[in-house]
């Protein structure tokens, strides 16, 4: 079944032509001096004839098609016709049209110049004052109806649109911050991801490197090391198992997850190393201050980072982490012995192109929580990561790096 919406809007525009134009015969039938029939029917309907097939056009061109039906309707209350529904419903239609398409200023000045074109052709023609209501009063209250019908339902459509506007957009939007979220996501598991195993694989790798050296003339200590190779194999499947964990299960239960790594692992850490050869000294200045989870996690990851680079890079088997407390901030630097800049070394400057993504990392996750990281050669030689975190994140901080 075909509903009104689905007609075409052509058919609908001559179906009311034809009603108007057929109701135009009975209202020509009747005059304003004592209701009687007027000498001549047909110029009404003459009239009434283009004034309704102009309705035609009624949808594309409002405001010719109101010119149109005015000047009939003008013509019709010259001619002493009563001014009645019957023969302003052309006009009416017009006028309805006019104001769901254009602006409310023009809806305005027309409406008002039909008023006086029609109530004064009307008065014109019959000046008598008993006739008041029919040739001002009438006209005037059925012309001023549909422009305000039609500016009311021209408000509702364009509220209509603004509400669809704002749902494509709010869609548009929560869909953009879906992707913004997910890359967000993807770039955390690539920063945990990276430091699991760039961390556990350089340790598990200066440890095989020690114990092959060993292995021959100090037996003993080979198989310590190799013992200590498996407890960081161990550790680096454990923490793999985790990471990868969380993305396979969307509801884990948090008692059944690992607790995240803290500044208060940083002894196992440290001894992890010193098994591997590289001797690491820990101090703390300050009084210790409870961190934030994210503050914490961060700290332990941007130590571990740096000493997985000191193993792999730095061609030292020493090496110094400072944690200094201060009232709202902790300053962390790693420092090692290692030789000066090289061409070698060079490529893991900060600020080369090639630098690898452990830098790259240990800043993001600064910057993260707010805090700034800093890296590079020092003057007297060695290598120095050091950077300043809050307690308490509040807000990503600017990277002020040179």
């Amino acid at each position: 079944m075909t509903t009104p919406r689905q007609r075409d809007p052509r058919t609908v525009d001559a179906t009311i032509a034809l009603l108007l134009f057929a109701a135009a015969f009975p209202g020509s039938m009747y005059g304003v001096s004592d209701m009687t029939t007027p000498a001549q029917w047909w110029p009404c309907v003459l009239l009434a004839a283009p004034s309704c097939a102009a309705l035609l056009w009624r949808r594309t061109h409002p405001l010719p098609v109101t010119a149109v039906a005015l000047a009939c309707a003008a013509g019709m209350a010259l001619a002493g016709y009563v001014m009645t529904a019957l023969l302003l419903a052309p006009l009416m239609v017009a006028l309805y049209s006019l104001a769901g398409h254009t602006e409310r200023t023009t809806t305005r000045n027309v409406t008002l110049a039909a008023v006086i074109l029609v109530a004064g052709s009307a008065l014109v023609a019959e000046p008598a004052t008993d006739s008041l209501a029919l040739n001002v009063i009438g006209p005037v209250a059925w012309l001023l109806l549909p422009a305000a019908l039609g500016t009311t339902a021209r408000f509702r459509r364009a509220y209509l649109e603004s509400v669809h506007a704002r749902a494509e957009y709010a869609e548009r939007t929560r869909e953009e911050e879906a992707r913004h979220r997910v890359a967000e996501e993807r770039m955390r598991i690539a920063r945990e991801l990276h430091d699991v195993s760039a961390h556990h694989l350089a340790l598990a790798n200066a440890q095989a490197t020690t114990a092959a050296l060993l292995i021959r003339s100090h037996p003993a200590q080979a198989e310590q090391m190799v013992n200590a190779l498996g407890d960081t194999t161990s550790a680096a499947l454990r923490e793999m198992k985790a990471t990868v964990g969380l993305l396979r299960q969307s509801g884990a239960d948090e008692d059944s997850l690992q607790p995240a790594p803290s500044l208060a692992m940083l002894p196992g850490l440290v001894a992890a190393h010193t098994a591997a050869g590289l001797t690491v000294t820990l101090t703390t200045h300050g009084q210790p201050q409870p961190l934030s989870p994210g503050a914490d996690l961060t700290a332990y990851r941007i130590v571990q980072e740096a000493l997985s680079n000191v193993a792999k890079h730095a061609h030292t088997s020493t090496a110094e982490v400072d944690l200094t407390y201060h009232h709202d901030r902790l300053s962390i630097t790693i420092t090692d012995q290692g030789p000066g800049p090289t061409p070698e070394t060079t490529a893991f400057t900060p600020d080369s192109s090639a630098s690898g993504y452990g830098l790259i990392g240990m800043r993001e996750r600064a910057l993260s929580i707010g805090g700034r990281l800093h890296a590079g050669h020092r003057p007297t030689g060695g290598f120095e990561v050091s950077t300043e975190l809050p307690l308490h994140p509040y807000a990503p901080a600017e990277d002020s790096t040179p």
